[in-house]
């Protein structure tokens, strides 16, 4: 018997913030700061800065969790340091000890300035603005773009133009466009226009115009009164596919076993052509590693062969937007061989270049010429390196990285090796690769030196800033790039610099910084990030508000929890300036926080421990200077559920029964579930199976049912599990000795252990085996047990057949053994031996390493590394820890390391969603483990960013719809995509006078999908949707909300239908109105049928009005009773039925078996089974009557007896024939018998023996014979089939 630890609990562990120092100066003018492990504005506060020893003790606090942060955004620290000289660091009253900071700078360790500088970052909170719709529609906000064409749009010059421009705004922005940098006046040209409620642009050309003319480079400007929003620099271009020039090509000619390159120099097209050779009757050109295409378009040769001349080659170019393919004229080769008979059993030759005559050559590279070139590639690019030699025979190519290997994971080989393609390029993949080219003749090598550059990538993009008047923020802009990009700021379109001042606006580099904000501070800032290879635009607002506290969730909700748990009761809220929340028990007038409870900064209150004095209504209380908002929770507590009595292991022969017990304890206002697993996989109940509430019964038990069986007890709020494992024996053979007839046991426990041949790594153990109790010993278990990991815990070592007594133990360094041995024979197994003697191994280093090592975030800006750790056999010597690396897997910068005596480790300050490769080895006081595998993690996920766009929703039936929509950019989820995620709720009924609940509900769509299916619908109502994307910190945005109406459906059941009897002429029937129409009624259809017994009559229908809610049946006879079935009706059709049966009356059971039991099926087997039996007793008489015997017949015959008749004296006599003659037509046998001759009328059959015989008159004679006592005894028995006579004889 095993229980297991899986009892589920209400709600989940919450992160415990550190607390944090108070500060009064620094709380003035801005919201409260999070906590911290030291607040730095509390050290200016002070004015005396402490001495540097003091500050080098106290940097282990910051410098460990916030330098690597602050050594990142080193770009903006010597401004900053600069402005403190002169500035207010961190509040009123600091201005004035400028001059300590002055002369104290110099003496200040690093650790202090990046806590500044974090200081200064840190400058108030973001109000983050909750999804829900109706908070959102209400808020100001400046405009943001949420959909734009790609940078470099390319159309086709057959369809329209549309170019995309699309954003969002309360109130809703306007829009204009700038062409090449100039005001685009789109009501100046006819064939321009913009779509109604956006920004995007379409151009007209059905009536005439080239799209030539339209060419440029377009930009979006978005405005509402807050601000302005740009949309990226949309480069319009045209599709192009010029025709081939016209050219006569001579025929080539070539020596066979020279290289040959033929030029395809297809037409420059925009985008490029796709190349391929053909032959001119389109046939394709059959490439390998002597004849293949190169990344160029031109079809190279590594050598000419005879067979080349068979066909023509074309270059053939396809064209992607007008799906067209141009050939150019086909070459036609003339190969000059010394061997003109083209044989083609040659081509199959091992030598076949010999075998032709052709000349065996070294290598040479066709392409690229030299020894050396080099390239160029932008960082996320694919990088292709190509080398196609020539020489005889063809020659192999190799691809080699000076200095390091291929990178495994990105490198592949194309075109018959000539070809390396490295995806997704990063700045580690630089460097110098060569390719060598070799054949039987020689070898030959090309070195390409490759650069990888960079066009701008976001490290930190702008986000959208929202404050609360008198608050303080900052806009952060970083970027990378090779050449570094530089950094241009923009407010509402226009360059920073020529904006109108703003004293609360302060610009440092790539960060602004914003002190006391006001409603007039209210803007759209644009980044334009920018090197040689491209840039990057980001939109960014600052939103100033001023809204009072409001509880965003539903009132007076009910909270059940399990006791002794920990729990959390939500509170949402939000206002601005952030509301400070505090929570009250049972209107108590105390701030509940600290002891058992624990506020976090989201309203949220932990109990860290449920007790029931916990119980009762808690109250949150959010307050601003706005004013204040509040809500309730009922929290009841629940006992635990508690299996008292579980199931035992249990071991049973096949065709016994089993009873396992599982009696629970559980809080009697939750419904309880028992339920059953076989294996971990849900128990089927069969036939022969009883499931009771506290036990499980298994009859006639069978080889399939032996397995492990798991009780499980759930409520709603947990459960408990408890686990036995049952044992199936098999049938034993019948006992030939009297021992084996003996009863059978569990062996005895084997006795006196013994350790001999200590080795260093090995040991002998030797035992005396008990007593097997008539069943012989199969098996001995050796178990072990340590007394550093794991003290008192045994664990099984090996496993050894029953006929041995000692056996060889392999051991594991630096582990202080002790063994004991646990026979086995069919019945069970027996308690376990004594332990022996210990004995403690030598210690070494570990060989091998902690295995399942994860990476995993548990909050945003996080990684926790964990992994299994090492149990005693595998820690090989004292002191066993673990060495922890990790570094970003796209950086390849240096390892990240730590000792870790655990089994896990949290990496901080880590960006959103980036995989990491990480190490986990471990190490003891002998040395280090092997080194460790790589595995990649990935840190903390965020809410994703984008909402998915272009929903689309097609109404399929009254109760189901299909969704369309497009994908987000995988940028934007900053996570795993785990699902796009409906959320929708029914508006209303299209019936005025329904009451709808509005409850949401939520249909998943998992994976990257882009369409779905949402069912069980209401029919005829207005619903509401909006999508939003999961990843696994929560969901994103959501989407624009759809409004969608579905039709008409059919009505569900009539309510409460009641059949009423007053008395036995009529019977009343009432029902009320359907919960769900599903539409407008037009009537009801009631179905009912008379039935006594199994007899039932016609089925009468009646329809009715949808008004109609009563009705009378009249009833034909008091006897009959009457089933009624009632639906509803739309204009759909008939709707689900209930159906109910009148009242039996009184008398009823006298009357069914007065009427029924003569159609009864029993009754009439019973009287078929008498009336056979009357039958045959009556067959039985008259056989009895009529079959021969002694029959006296001396009063009917006067012949005398002779002396020598044995009949005389009883006075009986035998008919019998006068002299025993056979039937004339029969033969007899050559044993004497008589044999009959087959006949087809013959009555033989119907006598007794066949001794029957026709007199001269043709009359019968019946001899009935006196048989011996034996034949008398037995009944006449015939060689011939019994026939049906005979067997009625013989039941006589």
């Amino acid at each position: 018997m095993r229980r297991l630890a899986a009892r589920g609990a209400a709600g989940d562990a919450g992160e415990v913030a550190a607390p944090a120092a108070d500060s009064t100066h620094c709380a003035q003018g801005r919201s409260p700061s999070p906590p911290r492990l030291i607040d730095v504005c509390a050290i200016w506060d002070t004015g005396v800065l402490p001495p540097t020893a003091d500050w080098k003790g106290a940097s282990s606090g910051v410098a460990g969790a916030r330098l690597n942060e602050a050594e990142t955004l080193s770009s903006i620290q010597e401004a900053q340091l600069e402005r403190l000289e002169v500035a207010t660091p961190c509040g009123p009253g600091s201005r004035e000890r400028g001059p300590v900071l002055r002369m104290a700078r110099q003496q200040l360790p690093p650790w202090v300035h990046a806590a500044i500088l974090l200081c200064l970052l840190s400058l108030g909170r973001a109000i983050e603005i909750p999804m829900d719709p109706s908070i959102q529609n209400e808020l100001s906000q400046p405009p943001t773009i949420t959909k734009q064409s790609v940078k470099d749009h390319i159309v086709d010059p057959r369809d329209n133009i549309l170019i995309e421009c699309e954003a969002k705004g309360n109130p809703a922005p306007s829009f204009h466009w700038t062409r090449n940098s100039r005001f685009f006046n789109i009501a100046k040209d006819p064939r321009v226009s913009m779509k109604r409620r956006s920004g995007t642009l379409v151009i007209d050309f059905r009536s005439g115009g080239r799209p030539e003319e339209y060419e440029g480079e377009y930009q979006c400007f978005a405005r509402n009164k807050f601000g302005t929003a740009l949309s990226n620099r949309i480069r319009l271009q045209v599709s192009k596919s010029p025709l081939w020039p016209k050219e006569n090509l001579d025929p080539v000619v070539v020596q066979e076993g020279a290289p040959l390159t033929l030029q395809c120099n297809p037409p420059p097209g925009l985008p490029s052509p796709v190349i391929f050779w053909m032959s001119s009757t389109m046939d394709p050109i059959t490439q390998d590693k002597r004849v293949s295409q190169g990344h160029n378009g031109d079809l190279y040769f590594s050598n000419v062969m005879l067979q080349d001349m068979q066909t023509d080659y074309s270059c053939n170019a396809r064209f992607h937007f007008t799906h067209t393919i141009q050939q150019k004229n086909a070459f036609t080769l003339k190969v000059l061989t010394n061997h003109p008979h083209n044989d083609s059993s040659l081509r199959n030759h091992p030598d076949m270049y010999s075998a032709r005559g052709v000349a065996e050559r070294t290598p040479s590279f066709m392409y690229p010429q030299g020894t050396a070139s080099s390239q160029m590639v932008l960082r996320g690019m694919d990088l292709l390196l190509e080398c196609i030699a020539s020489g005889v025979p063809t020659p192999d190519i190799a691809w080699y990285k000076k200095g390091g290997d291929l990178p495994s994971d990105k490198a592949k080989f194309e075109n018959f090796n000539k070809a390396l393609r490295i995806t997704n390029v990063s700045e580690e993949d630089s460097g110098e690769y060569f390719c060598l080219a070799s054949n039987k003749m020689g070898s030959i090598r090309h070195t390409i030196s490759v650069r990888v550059k960079a066009a701008p990538y976001w490290l930190d993009e702008p986000k959208n800033l929202i404050l609360a008047p008198g608050e303080d923020g900052r806009l952060v802009c970083r970027a990378s790039g090779n050449p570094k990009p530089t950094i241009q700021w923009m407010v509402n379109g226009e360059p920073l610099q020529s904006a109108p001042p703003n004293p609360n606006r302060e610009v440092a580099g790539d960060t602004i910084i914003f002190r006391d904000t006001q409603i007039s501070s209210r803007a759209v800032y644009q980044c334009n990030t920018s090197n040689e290879h491209g840039y990057l635009l980001a939109n960014a607002f600052v939103s100033v508000l001023d809204v009072p506290p409001r509880m965003l969730s539903p009132r007076n909700q009910l909270i059940r929890v399990i006791l002794y748990n920990r729990t959390r009761l939500d509170c949402p809220f939000f206002g601005s300036p952030i509301p400070t929340l505090r929570w009250f028990k049972n209107g108590q007038g105390s701030n509940l926080d600290g002891g058992n409870y624990h506020v976090y900064e989201n309203g949220s209150l932990e109990i860290k421990m449920i007790r029931k004095e916990d119980q009762g209504i808690y109250t949150c209380v959010a307050t601003n200077i706005l004013g204040k908002a509040e809500n309730q929770v009922r929290l009841e507590v629940k006992d635990p559920t508690r299996i008292f009595r579980m199931p035992e292991d249990q071991v049973a022969k096949r065709g016994t029964t089993v009873q396992l017990e599982c009696r629970v304890k559980h809080d009697p206002s939750l419904k309880l579930t028992v339920s059953w697993l076989k294996d971990d996989e849900p128990l089927y109940i069969g036939n022969r199976m009883k499931k009771e509430d506290d036990s499980l019964t298994i009859f006639g038990v069978a080889e399939r049912d032996q397995g492990s069986y798991t009780c499980v007890a759930s409520t709603e709020l947990d459960q408990d599990l408890a686990k036995a494992y049952l044992t199936v024996l098999a049938d034993q053979a019948t006992p030939t000795n009297r021992l084996a007839a003996l009863p059978k046991g569990r062996p005895d426990r084997p006795r006196d252990l013994e350790l001999t041949d200590l080795a260093e790594r090995s040991v002998r153990l030797t035992w005396i085996p008990g007593d097997d109790n008539n069943s012989p010993i199969t098996d001995y278990v050796v178990q072990f047990e340590e007394d550093q990991f794991q003290p008192g815990v045994w664990h099984d070592h090996s496993k050894f057949p029953g006929s041995v007594n000692s056996a060889v133990l392999q051991l594991s360094p630096y582990v202080n053994y002790q063994f004991r041995v646990i026979a086995i024979n069919e019945v069970g197994s027996s308690h376990p031996s004594l332990p022996s003697e210990r004995y403690r191994t030598s210690g070494a280093p570990p060989e091998s390493n902690p295995a399942d090592v994860k990476g995993e975030g548990t909050r945003k800006n996080n990684m926790e590394i964990t992994w299994t750790p090492m149990n005693a056999t595998s820690a090989f010597g004292p002191n066993l820890r673990y060495i922890v690396k990790w570094r970003r897997r796209e950086t390849r910068e240096s390892w990240n390391n730590v000792t870790v005596w655990g089994s896990r480790y949290v990496v901080g300050q880590t960006p959103v969603y980036v995989p990491y490769e990480i190490r986990v080895q471990a190490e003891n006081d002998f040395g280090k483990g092997p080194e460790p595998d790589t595995v990649i993690g990935y840190s903390g996920e965020d809410y994703p960013r984008a909402a998915p766009t272009d929903v689309k929703i097609r109404v399929l039936n009254s109760t189901a719809i299909s969704l369309q929509w497009n994908r987000v950019y995988s940028d934007t989820v900053q996570g795993l995509l785990r699902e796009y995620r409906a959320y929708y709720w029914r508006e209303s009924s299209l019936l005025k006078s329904l009451w709808v609940s509005q409850k949401r509900q939520q249909a998943s769509f998992p994976g990257d999908r882009l369409r779905g299916v949402v069912p069980r619908l209401f029919p005829y109502s207005n619903y509401k949707l909006e999508m939003v994307v999961v990843n696994g910190r929560g969901d994103g945005p959501r989407s624009e909300t759809k409004e969608f109406t579905t039709p008409e459906g059919v009505p569900s059941a009539p309510r409460r239908f009641r059949v009423r009897q007053p008395n036995l002429e009529t019977i009343n029937l009432e029902w009320d109105h359907p919960e769900h129409p599903n539409g407008i009624l037009t009537g009801y259809t009631l179905r009912y049928v008379a039935f006594n017994g199994t007899k039932v009559g016609k089925q009468i229908v009646e329809n009715f009005s949808p008004n109609q809610t009563k009705f009378t049946v009249q009833r034909a006879d008091p006897v009959s009773r009457y089933r009624f079935t009632l639906s509803a009706r739309t204009q759909v059709g008939s709707g689900e039925a209930v159906t109910e049966e009148s009242p039996a009356p009184p008398n009823e059971a006298y009357t069914n078996n007065q009427a029924d039991i003569a159609t009864q099926g029993w009754f009439i087997g019973l009287m078929c089974a008498i009336a056979l039996l009357v039958l045959i007793l009556l067959i039985v008489c008259f056989i009895k009557r009529s079959r021969g015997g002694k029959y006296p017949v001396r009063e009917k015959k006067d012949v005398p007896l002779g002396p020598e008749d044995p009949k005389e004296e009883d006075g009986s006599f035998d008919y019998s024939d006068e002299d025993n003659k056979p039937l004339q037509g029969s033969q007899t046998s050559l044993d004497g018998t008589i044999k009959q001759q087959e006949s087809d009328d013959s009555l033989v059959d119907y006598g007794e023996g066949g001794e029957g015989q026709f007199n001269e008159d043709g009359s019968f004679i019946g001899q009935y014979t006196v048989k011996k006592d034996k034949e008398e005894t037995e009944g006449n028995e015939s060689s011939e089939a019994t026939s049906p006579v005979n067997a009625i004889y013989s039941l006589a």
